[in-house]
């Protein structure tokens, strides 16, 4: 059963761009880094972390794959890049574990 909650954003909370991800897991959480690259330049700047329990992850697989669909039958279908029709590029982040 769906049970609506009041979401309070604080005034002082900046949205973020980014334009790649690295996601990292263990047993018991995923951690996703949300990192902003300028094109043509070999380096990010992570904007965000964000660790989620193995449940959450699965949960967000699931509305992601249902919003996803709800956007191409509405937009169109999404095409894949050049980059991902070549492979998937692996990003490697120095410090972070």
């Amino acid at each position: 059963m769906a049970q609506e909650i009041a979401v309070n954003i604080p005034q002082t909370l900046d949205p973020v761009y980014s334009n790649m991800i690295q996601i990292a897991y263990k047993n018991d959480e995923f951690t996703f880094v949300f990192l902003h690259q300028i094109p043509g330049i070999n380096q990010a700047k992570a904007k965000a972390i964000v660790s989620i329990t193995p449940q959450h992850a699965k949960t967000l697989l699931n509305v992601f794959s249902k919003t996803m669909a709800d956007f191409e039958s509405k937009f169109g279908k999404i095409e894949p890049s050049q980059q991902g029709k070549q492979g998937e590029s692996i990003t490697t982040i120095k410090g972070y574990s």
